[in-house]
């Protein structure tokens, strides 16, 4: 570790807290590699992380980014979002330059995971950060002798002033699957989408690009190799529902998720 890579604890939990000489911070939990925190320098946190977010060592960590995987949501047989953002994770490598900061933890198949989903696998989660700037790059290898397929999102939680006051660009023409009515496929038609109910969508073949505008900030989503995207707020009695979520906790956040989900 150098003095821009440290180790923590956070409510009991092991974390790496990434920082740069122009005042970027990061903190990850080894817990699920599960990006908690994100500063930009001389910004604030972008991230949203629920006030009652649970970190028992067990139970998923509701807000920051977590990794789905080897299961995006109840599309499978497997829990909800697979097993991977509920194990801990060895960090593998860290490295820190004058303007950057970066961190690869690494997970592998084991007894427990073989038991869920029989394949024998290793996958990477590399965060690295600097200036005005968050990458995340998921890396999956089979290390076995039989092929398998999976899903996979990286399930951003955005932290906003105002979910009711912000529009997210680059989504007009896409088809998506409804999940917040009955899967239904639809067609976007609207040129920037305003949330203003519940949102639980699969957007197919997303563009490279998105961009989520406030009133006070423009904030750039760049993906690489994941064809979907994911927009997901549950508004007000979804999120009255869930016992680590604060009632009005739908208002401060929206979930931006690259994610790879119609085709496995």
């Amino acid at each position: 570790m150098t003095d821009q890579i440290e180790t923590a604890e956070l409510h009991g939990q092991p974390v790496l807290k990434l920082q740069t000489p122009d005042g970027a911070v990061a903190l990850i939990s080894l817990f699920g590699a599960h990006v908690l925190s994100w500063t930009p320098a001389g910004g604030e946190d972008r991230l949203y992380l629920s006030p009652k977010a649970v970190f028992d060592g067990a139970t998923a960590i509701r807000g920051g980014v977590p990794v789905c995987f080897p299961q995006f949501a109840g599309l499978g047989p497997l829990p909800k979002h697979g097993f991977a953002r509920n194990r801990l994770w060895e960090v593998t490598s860290t490295r820190a330059g004058k303007d950057y900061a970066v961190a690869t933890l690494r997970l592998a198949d084991d007894e427990a995971t073989r038991a869920l989903w029989p394949h024998a696998f290793a996958t990477e989660m590399s965060i690295s950060i600097g200036g005005d700037r968050l990458d995340m790059e998921l890396e999956v290898e089979n290390t076995g002798d039989t092929p398998f397929s999976f899903t996979a999102a990286l399930h951003t939680y955005l932290k906003v002033r105002e979910v009711e006051a912000l529009s997210v660009d680059g989504l007009r023409g896409l088809e998506y699957r409804d999940s917040a009515d009955g899967d239904r496929i639809k067609k976007e038609t609207g040129v920037g989408l305003a949330i203003d109910s519940e949102v639980d969508r699969v957007y197919h073949g997303a563009p490279r690009t998105l961009l989520v505008r406030e009133n006070h900030r423009v904030t750039g989503i760049h993906t690489e190799n994941f064809p979907d995207v994911v927009i997901w707020n549950p508004w007000e009695e979804k999120c009255a529902a869930l016992a680590d979520m604060p009632a009005d906790g739908f208002r401060r956040m929206l979930c931006v998720e690259a994610a790879a989900v119609k085709e496995p």
